[in-house]
């Protein structure tokens, strides 16, 4: 069984949405997109968390026709986890199809939910992946942060003393929440409504933050995002619900980024590319850990290296 739905982003929603996360990454943007050396994709793109956040919203309304947000709650799956790999990019104006397949439920070792999903657009898969529901996180769940030092004290765009972890602080805002919902072509009604006090925010907002936190690591280290582009291959990521459930307005999100070595054990599948890792980490004022991301990119002169010598 297949949820299959037919959706277009216009350049007004990658706008949108890049200005509600401060996504200032050049594919996006609809003039500077023609700076980026050997740019293969001819236009801007839509943002990857811009995707993830359209499946979200997509699932949620899988689960509730399903009664499957009953299960969650009442086993306590308290994390919700996705597992996404990006094939190809999706311009603007493209009509796309999300696939949700029936959900599969395990009982061995332990309570799991999962739907294998897809987007595709002019016959070409977009991305592909999982969404998983589980007691625990699925990704990066051994850490632990309770040795850091006070957040709070640490200065923005500066190393953690002691760690290997880049903190960027940012502030939880509904606008921008709304915003991003409605840059994602989700119905942001469904999570605000003043009018009855309700304010639930979505599990990949506050995750998509930290695609801005790595652009402005990148940024100090004089990174150069004309003639060195870097593109998501994978997002890997863990939300707990119930921290998610007490994040409010104004509220402060420290992002933690910390930069694997590349290794060659660790490589884009079927090449010898060596993948850029990074673990990320949303903490909450009270240290609590409101995500876990393990995210893959690539410099994008390699992936057209790699393209151009299968077809000589």
């Amino acid at each position: 069984m297949t949820k299959e739905t037919p959706f277009i982003f216009d350049q007004i929603h990658i706008e949108v949405a890049r200005a509600a996360s401060d996504d200032f990454n050049l594919f996006h943007d609809k003039h500077k997109w023609l700076q980026v050396t050997h740019n293969p994709f001819k236009g801007p793109i839509v943002l990857g968390f811009q995707m993830n956040t359209l499946i979200e919203h997509q699932m949620k309304l899988y689960r509730e026709a399903h009664h499957e947000d009953k299960i969650i709650a009442e086993n306590q799956l308290r994390f919700s986890n996705y597992q996404i790999t990006f094939v190809n990019a999706l311009r603007p104006r493209q009509e796309l199809s999300l696939d949700i397949k029936k959900t599969l439920i395990a009982t061995i070792p332990e309570l799991t939910l999962t739907n294998r999903i897809a987007i595709k657009s002019q016959g070409k898969t977009i991305l592909l992946g999982y969404k998983k529901e589980t007691k625990a996180p699925l990704f990066l769940g051994d850490t632990d942060l309770s040795g850091l030092p006070d957040l709070n004290a640490v200065p923005d765009k500066s190393v953690v003393p002691g760690t290997d972890f880049f903190l960027k602080r940012k502030w939880l805002t509904n606008g921008n929440v709304k915003n991003f919902l409605s840059g994602s072509l989700a119905e942001q009604s469904d999570y605000f409504d003043e009018l009855e006090h309700m304010a639930h925010y979505p599990e990949v907002f506050p995750c998509s933050l930290t695609s801005g936190a790595l652009l402005e690591k990148a940024q100090l280290e004089n990174h150069d995002f004309k003639r060195n582009p870097m593109v998501y291959t994978s997002h890997d990521f863990s939300v707990d619900r119930v921290h998610l459930e007490q994040v409010k307005n104004n509220d402060k999100l420290h992002i933690l980024v910390k930069q694997l070595p590349e290794s060659k054990h660790n490589t884009l599948n079927q090449t010898s590319i060596m993948l850029r890792t990074y673990e990320c980490y949303g903490v909450l004022e009270n240290r609590a850990i409101l995500f876990r991301i393990k995210l893959n990119l690539v410099p994008l002169e390699e992936i057209i290296k790699n393209l151009s010598s299968k077809t000589h």
